[in-house]
């Protein structure tokens, strides 16, 4: 018996110094690999800088280097060299001039992922999806997101153009923006919703120190004035930030002990379980969570567990689909690298990454297909898969953009319309029948905006020599051009609602306070009604979460 324990003992010794010996000699492989490359590359860089010729810049030659080698990763892992490194520190300070934009990749494109409420970006009608071509004339192809950034950044006052390309719409959009100071803030807006005054909104921009802190702060204040109906948390056009905070909100509704995320990754030491150890401060109230295309990271963390959990219905649309985890390594000389070290998983167990990355896919990868999304299970057993961000509960059509509003939000018709208004009329009243002294205004304005059949007509005029009866031409050309400008009438009255809300909105910025404002928004917000209409049914709220 003994000499057969003592062979197994042997075999499992052996077995052990083996597995130890392979994962020694993959390792020193590893670094055998790391120093040979690194050999090669600086001597290739060294003959380069010395011998090509003409005189090239060392810096520029190895920033490119770099950035060609982390291009073959994904577009979140960079290099952040000293002057964006302190740019990056005016940011996080929590003020600096610009256009309040945050920018990432759609494939090979950059894209907006959300623009922040109330700056030139958001007013001038720019919105989560949109590509950038170009900023100052500069095209941003072969930039990566931070590059872009830095760009939009400078002096308050000072102008800055950009140049977009939208679904839907066939000419590139030219922007013309003056950047001002921006306030990072946790917290945009908060308070009880007029015309039901138990019921809290919150509109959460972004995952920034003391995020759920503040949260806890204004839920208990609410509570306060009166007993809480429900939560209405927007993260809309919230592009994430820090996890810990993520996690510290959802800790303030569910109890203790439950699994929020976890992150993966190829080293064991940033694989890590975060679960709730506080015992909830609001276990019981209903929660509506509001998502977009712009909510991405640390946002799709917070309601894709509050979904997995079924502690919440997030109503809206489906989110950016940003799960993967970066950590910043400080380098010499003031630099520093970006780097993706693991991915999310939420509660259910899915992942919420909607682009592969991986393998010979680069930095353009790969929309991960329907084919190859799983599907898994919430606490209460409804399906929800993987590999597209978060997909709505209740899905609510914010609308399409038509040429006509991009056109007036472009040209800021309705901040000059309601200036000049009130500098003629002051600012007691609103103006009764608003929206049509907006078109007499913009019929003033000699407003107009180009429709595609404004390039069929073109095309037409520039061959009318070409017809034999000039009097038909004429005729014809005539009724095209009315034609087009009957259609251009027609989408303005179409877009009446839209119009009245945007008048609606301006004279509130410009007459009244902030409270007042944000109310106004609200009372024509499509997905705040909806969770306002969600909350009012609660037997149809917790229909949903138990089906």
């Amino acid at each position: 018996m003994f000499k057969k324990r003592s062979g197994l003992l042997w075999a499992l010794l052996i077995t052990i110094f083996l597995i130890s010996s392979l994962a020694f000699v993959r390792q020193g492989d590893l670094y055998f690999q790391i120093k040979k490359q690194l050999t090669i590359f600086g001597d290739v860089y060294k003959e380069v800088a010395t011998m090509y010729v003409e005189e090239v810049s060392p810096e520029r030659i190895m920033r490119s280097g770099v950035n060609a080698m982390l291009r073959e990763l994904d577009p979140y892992t960079v290099f952040i060299d000293e002057g964006e490194q302190q740019q990056m520190e005016i940011i996080s300070q929590g003020t600096y001039g610009g256009i309040g934009l945050d920018a990432g990749f759609r494939g090979d494109q950059i894209v907006v992922i959300a623009p922040l409420e109330g700056y030139p970006a958001e007013r001038a009608g720019i919105r989560s999806g949109d590509v950038i071509l170009s900023i100052n004339e500069v095209a941003v192809e072969g930039m990566n997101p931070d590059e872009v950034q830095q760009l939009t950044i400078g002096d308050a006052g000072t102008e800055v153009s950009l140049t977009i390309r939208r679904s839907g719409i066939e000419e590139p959009i030219r922007f013309d923006l003056v950047r001002e100071r921006i306030e990072v803030k946790n917290i945009e807006y908060s308070g009880l919703i007029e015309g039901h005054e138990n019921l809290a909104y919150l509109q959460l921009t972004r995952f920034g120190q003391r995020s759920a802190e503040e949260i806890r702060e204004k839920l208990l204040g609410f509570k306060d004035q009166g007993s809480l109906d429900g939560l209405i948390l927007d993260l809309r056009n919230n592009p994430g930030g820090l996890l810990n905070e993520a996690v510290e909100i959802v800790d303030k509704f569910v109890e203790p002990g439950v699994t929020v995320v976890e992150t993966k990754g190829r080293m064991a030491n940033q694989n890590t379980v975060f679960v709730t150890d506080e015992p909830a401060v609001f276990e019981d109230l209903p929660i509506v969570v509001l998502m977009n295309r712009g909510s991405a990271s640390a946002s799709e963390v917070v309601a894709g567990a509050l979904q997995d959990l079924d502690r919440a219905v997030v109503v809206g649309q489906t989110s950016f689909g940003k799960g993967l985890v970066q950590t910043v390594r400080p380098l010499s000389y003031n630099t520093s690298l970006k780097i993706t070290i693991s991915q999310y998983y939420i509660p259910s167990g899915r992942s919420i990454q909607s682009v592969d990355y991986a393998g010979e896919n680069g930095i353009e990868g790969r929309q991960i297909p329907d084919s190859l999304r799983r599907a898994f299970t919430t606490k209460n057993g409804r399906t929800v898969y993987d590999g597209l961000g978060i997909e709505p509960d209740i899905k609510v059509d914010e609308g399409e953009d038509s040429r006509a509003r991009v056109a007036l939000l472009q040209n800021n018709k309705f901040f000059f319309f309601t200036a000049d208004y009130i500098a003629e009329h002051g600012e007691d009243e609103e103006p009764e029948d608003a929206y049509e002294k907006f078109l007499d205004y913009l019929e003033r304005e000699n407003f107009s905006y180009q429709l595609s059949a404004d390039q069929h007509l073109e095309q037409l005029l520039a061959s009318s020599e070409q017809f034999h009866d000039e009097a038909e031409s004429a005729h014809l050309i005539r009724a095209l051009e009315r034609s087009v400008e009957r259609k251009k009438d027609e989408d303005l009255r179409n877009n009446r609602e839209f119009i009245e809300q945007k008048l609606t909105e301006e004279w509130a910025a410009q007459t009244g306070s902030a409270e007042l404002r944000a109310q106004n928004r609200l009372r024509t917000d499509r997905s705040v009604q909806e969770a306002i209409r969600l909350i009012g049914d609660i037997e149809g709220y917790h229909a949903i979460l138990n089906p």
